[in-house]
């Protein structure tokens, strides 16, 4: 190996390295025995998908944060500070809009309907066939990420997140798969912290880390175009990313379960604000890890010099360049990525186990012993662990980018999005509008989708950002040093709508399918007598109180006991600390939104 930052090969794991890293599956494995072992005694159905509803605001907190920190957005979101700049860190704005929403609008409504799953909300308000298909595209939603979630490309290492996540899943249920993504997301952390840091260190601090990607235009993240073309702008991420992860957030059955397992409705409400700082701090790490990626390959581009095949291997190669002399670092970087994986995956099998057993099953088979719902949902945690194993397998085989994960989630969440936006908010939808608009949504952001993907935008729209080799001990062309990468092929033939429609901004496909079926919905619904059918039941609508209860308690209100407070105010807290809390940040949300 030769310097660092001036390419050619990298070492291979170590024997350490490969030793903290069987650590990391040993301990999550651990914590799957010991909740198993912990809650024998209560061995329910609602124990194992719900963790009894006895959960607290901190872990379940760090527990959502984890569930969409994968292994990809570990490794992918580093990569997009290196190769497109800071734009991408404007997500914390989305993420404390996507909070506030969820927490004042959709946590109130899910938890006073004491449901399961996210989807038997769609029955109440619809129908029985709607519950279905909605159910329908959160398991091909959730089993398709999985060809762009994962980021490691080993089966070895597959096979083993296959293993531990069927292991804790299926013994320790929500409780195991919460404590362990508590466990994951420290090590995430930690992973992008020593990379930073060693960073700093070579490049000679911070600081000199900082002018180098000012330099090199990395910093130039208030870009207010308002081209929705444009694959990043101040206004694709802020208005676009808010409804984005609003539907993943909001909706999504991975997320949804968390926070209804919260012991009162406020650790509920507080889990999403903790998060929203959990998420705030990680865009931060990932972006800074970036940056100093970066300054240290700034005249010596990997993948233009052939060191790596695609972007998704660039952190990895830096943490191999630059902390080959610390036996078992690179072992614990290897070991966050894991972790974002294992955190995804797990997610992703308790949710399905989920729904597939209250939306499909249980209606069903009503006459089941509770021993008997016990195996079943042990049985499934096996079988979508099997099944997340292949899928993974085949992303190996693909390759994976973290635009491709979000645009899957912005093509199906969309329109689901708007579906439950038309249920709460609109009282003269009907099932028919729902269902015709649902129906809409979906094939009009599959088509933009899809076509997207055959069609990639060009870089007069992704406006990758100049890299050099020049710095470089060998060079693939020596006479050519800065090259743009990413650069979209040309097809032998791109069609009229390849660069209008089919450029259309990932980010915007879940505002589309979102405004798509509300529309479409609406209007169905008025011509179908959606303005002449019966009454409703109220808690199944958004209530004034659900909106502006901290526009209107006061901090005396707040103080009183559980049963004296007023309906609109936060009654939700068996301790006054939390609601004094709860109050302050509510402060904080009024003072940013209105």
């Amino acid at each position: 190996m030769g310097d660092v930052g001036t390419g050619g090969s990298v070492a291979t794991f170590s024997v350490w390295d490969y030793v903290v890293f069987a650590g990391v599956i040993v301990v999550s494995a651990s914590i799957g025995l010991f909740q198993s072992f912990r809650g024998r005694k209560e061995s329910t159905s609602a124990e194992f998908l719900l963790g009894g509803r006895r959960m607290t605001a901190v872990p379940v907190a760090m527990s959502l944060t984890a569930s969409f920190m994968s292994g990809i957005s570990v490794i992918g979101t580093p990569a997009e500070a290196y190769l497109y700049g800071t734009t991408y860190w404007l997500f914390g704005f989305s993420y404390a809009i996507m909070s506030a929403i969820s927490a004042e609008i959709f946590v109130p409504l899910f938890y006073r309907l004491a449901i399961t799953s996210a989807y038997e909300y769609l029955e109440l308000r619809f129908s029985r066939p709607i519950r279905i298909l909605g159910t329908t595209m959160y398991i091909a939603q959730t089993l398709f990420s999985h060809y762009s979630v994962t980021g490691l490309h080993l089966w070895g290492v597959l096979v083993a997140t296959g293993v531990v996540c069927i292991i804790y899943c299926t013994l320790g249920g929500l409780k195991a798969v919460i404590w362990t993504d508590v466990l994951q997301l420290v090590i995430m952390l930690a992973g992008f912290v020593i990379v930073i840091a060693r960073g700093a260190v070579i490049k000679g601090g911070l600081t000199q880390v900082w002018e180098d990607a000012w330099e090199g235009g990395r910093l130039h993240a208030f870009d207010f175009d308002p081209d929705p073309l444009r694959r990043h702008t101040f206004w694709t991420v802020v208005v676009g990313g808010s409804i984005m992860w609003l539907s993943i957030y909001s909706i999504n059955q991975s997320q949804v379960q968390r926070y209804i397992s919260c012991k009162t409705l406020g650790h509920a409400k507080m889990s999403l604000y903790v998060n929203m700082c959990g998420l705030l701090v990680t865009v931060s790490l990932a972006m800074l890890s970036g940056l100093t990626m970066y300054s240290i390959y700034k005249n010596c581009d990997p993948i233009s010099n052939g060191d790596v095949g695609t972007s998704d291997q660039l952190l990895p190669y830096l943490v191999m360049d630059i902390l080959e002399i610390y036996p078992g670092v690179p072992g614990l970087f290897v070991a966050a990525a894991y972790s974002g994986t294992l955190s995804t995956v797990s997610s992703s099998i308790n949710a399905l186990v989920a729904v597939t057993v209250e939306d499909f099953l249980a209606p069903v088979c009503k006459n089941l012993t509770a021993k008997q719902v016990t195996w079943m949902n042990m049985g499934l945690s096996v079988f979508f662990g099997a099944v997340c194993i292949g899928m993974a397998g085949v992303a190996s085989a693909m390759g994976s980018v973290l635009q491709a994960a979000l645009s899957i989630f912005g093509m199906i969440s969309g329109p689901l999005l708007g579906l439950y936006l038309l249920g709460m908010l609109f009282r003269t939808s009907n099932s028919i509008g729902a269902l015709s608009g649902l129906i809409t949504g979906l094939a009009l952001t599959l088509w933009v989708g899809i076509g997207s993907q055959l069609y990639p935008p060009t870089t007069e729209k992704t406006l990758p950002l100049p890299l050099s080799t020049a710095g470089c001990n060998r060079t693939m062309d020596p006479s050519y040093t800065t090259v743009t990468p990413w650069t979209t092929p040309e097809a032998d033939f791109r069609p009229a709508l390849a660069d209008t429609w089919y450029s259309l901004s990932y980010l915007y496909f879940a505002p589309f399918g979102t405004l798509v079926t509300i529309t479409c919905g609406l209007l169905v619904s008025m011509i179908t007598g959606g303005c002449k059918q019966r009454h409703h039941n109220p808690d199944l609508f958004v209530k004034k109180g659900d909106l502006l209860c901290f526009r209107y308690c006061n901090k005396s209100q707040v103080r009183r006991p559980l049963h004296g407070l007023p309906e609109h105010c936060p009654s939700f807290y068996a301790d006054a600390n939390w609601n004094v809390v709860y109050f302050t940040v509510c402060m904080m949300m009024r003072a940013l939104l209105f």
